[in-house]
């Protein structure tokens, strides 16, 4: 095995405990991005040994949680088919002379006990057992597990001849040393590292010992993994040692924090970490991309707004920060509620995607940058990401209709969700009730806005619904009238709409159609005829 390749081979190892985490998601985007800069592979590897915490949901959140965010993978594995190859390894490091069996019942797996006065480093009367007897006791049955031979003293270097390059005399103590690409040099003394292990006590490999033996099977160039790995790594090094691998080199990202400064968590923080959260909300996903970017990297020239190309040409190692990076969301009380502002027709449940937070839950500077990617693309490709939203909100709207209301809103929507609150007018077939004195215009009141509306109907009735006819016939009926054209359009606006801030007014019309205008022109004067009474 070896681990070195002309071009880089990375990969992303999420173990399925839960849903797609915005932190591996940022993970996963930063080993893309180095691979496809530098033309490498891109490697997707399930780290599924622990099956007690396993699910087949976790698998599921993981895979949908990448398929929105739209980046291939080059090479698929999953860590339990390679079972193995692990023990494999364990025991050629056995053979070597650097793990020994512990048949101690208390030290059996991953969690090493603790001892007064400090950590747990290892048990000297199984460490100093004889390979006779050690190989006796495990043919009787015994069990046991494999642990690493950690060497902490120069005189233990000298007597196995000093197996380990990444172990060097620091002060006169043996110490692993290596440097991060982000974190520089790193240094841990190996009197200071207990005999981990590599094989439990029922034969199944440690997360040590399988990442390391699949890292140097896939050839794996860089790790490229959260900072909370990197008191990990000296382990890992002395694996790699043991397996007669160069150790890939390291790059670890600093950690994402929420605005308390506390790290990031599932169990804590909630649904609001989860890829799939963002996704619901309408963000697009190469704007989440771009954001999740910006959260411990920037580039060169301090640039904002990023699409994917620019990402990859721009992206190196060089520029990941030390700090940790916050992402400024609110926690709220908001799940389960139906946002404000939008109608659900009749009938209908309130969709997954409604049935969310609102827009402040979310780092402004996420929102932002959606906004800017949603007016960066063409009315088309918009139209098509809008289209089903509105449907799965139970409108039945035809693709040709879409492409007609995307141009008005465009420029008014941050989230795709937006749409069902700023163009829910075009989707209706009745307005919900809104206050009639809306109608009323600046400086007017309500008898204004009945002989605004009534002049309307009349000749809107008479008019072709194209933009120039419509401009031209509200504003000759504004000065037949006697009154200013903004007195004339806020009446019809609101009895079309339903509210004061809407779209452009001709456009809308246009969409909308005589037979709706109409319909709803007649509605505003009957509610301002009924006030009146």
């Amino acid at each position: 095995m070896h681990s070195t390749t002309l071009r880089p081979r990375v990969r992303f190892a999420p173990s399925p405990t839960g849903f797609l985490h915005v932190g591996s998601a940022r993970t996963f985007i930063f080993n893309w991005l180095y691979a496809r800069h530098n033309r490498g592979t891109m490697i997707l590897r399930l780290d599924d040994t622990d099956v007690e915490r396993n699910t087949e949901a976790s698998v599921q959140s993981i895979f949908e949680g990448l398929k929105w965010l739209g980046l291939n993978w080059d090479e698929e594995y999953k860590q339990s088919e390679r079972l193995e190859l692990h023990r494999k390894v364990a025991w050629q490091i056995f053979e070597k002379g650097l793990a020994y069996r512990d048949f101690t019942p208390a030290h059996a797996g991953d969690d090493e006990p603790s001892r007064a006065g400090g950590p747990w480093l290892f048990n000297p009367g199984m460490r100093e057992l004889s390979r006779e007897e050690s190989d006796r006791r495990a043919a009787s049955g015994e069990p046991f597990a494999l642990r690493f031979r950690v060497l902490r003293t120069v005189a233990e270097m000298n007597a196995w001849g000093r197996p380990l390059s990444a172990v060097d005399v620091a002060v006169g103590k043996p110490a692993v040393l290596f440097k991060d690409a982000v974190y520089g040099e790193n240094m841990k003394f190996t009197a200071d590292i207990e005999d981990f292990a590599l094989l439990r006590s029922d034969g199944m490999p440690t997360y040590h010992l399988a990442s390391c033996a699949d890292d140097a099977d896939l050839r794996i160039s860089h790790i490229i993994r959260g900072q909370d790995h990197l008191t990990n790594t000296f382990k890992h090094i002395l694996i790699f040692e043991a397996a007669g691998v160069a150790p890939p080199q390291f790059a670890h990202l600093p950690l994402l924090v929420a605005p308390d400064g506390t790290k990031l968590s599932k169990r804590r923080h909630g649904p609001v970490v989860s890829v799939t959260t963002y996704r619901d909300a309408g963000f697009l996903p190469e704007a989440f991309i771009n954001f999740l970017c910006l959260l411990g990297w920037s580039p060169k020239d301090n640039r904002e707004k990023l699409s994917l190309q620019e990402l990859i040409d721009a992206f190196s190692l060089e520029g990941i920060n030390r700090a940790n990076a916050v992402v400024n969301f609110k926690e709220t009380d908001g799940v389960g509620n139906t946002p404000s502002g939008i109608v659900i027709p009749r009938g209908l449940e309130p969709p997954r995607n409604l049935l969310f937070y609102p827009e402040e839950t979310f780092d402004p500077k996420a929102v932002w940058l959606n906004a800017e990617h949603i007016r960066a693309l063409s009315i088309e490709d918009l139209s098509s990401r809008l289209l089903p939203v509105v449907r799965d909100a139970g409108f039945n709207v035809t693709p040709e209709r879409m492409l007609r209301i995307t141009p008005l809103i465009r420029e008014r929507i941050k989230l795709l969700r937006d749409v069902l609150t700023v163009a829910d007018f075009f989707f209706v077939d009745e307005l919900p009730p809104y206050d009639p004195a809306e109608l009323i215009p600046q400086k007017g009141d309500a008898e204004m806005a009945r002989k605004v509306l009534i002049k309307a109907r009349e000749v809107l009735a008479r008019t072709e619904f194209k933009h120039d006819p419509l401009d031209h016939a509200l504003r000759a009926a504004a000065q037949e009238l006697g009154v200013k054209a903004g007195q004339m359009f806020q009446p019809i606006r609101v009895a079309v709409c339903g509210r004061k801030n809407a779209p452009p007014l001709f456009e809308t019309l246009e969409v909308l159609g005589k037979e709706t205008t109409l319909r709803r022109i007649d509605s505003a004067i009957h509610q301002l005829e009924e006030t009146k009474q």
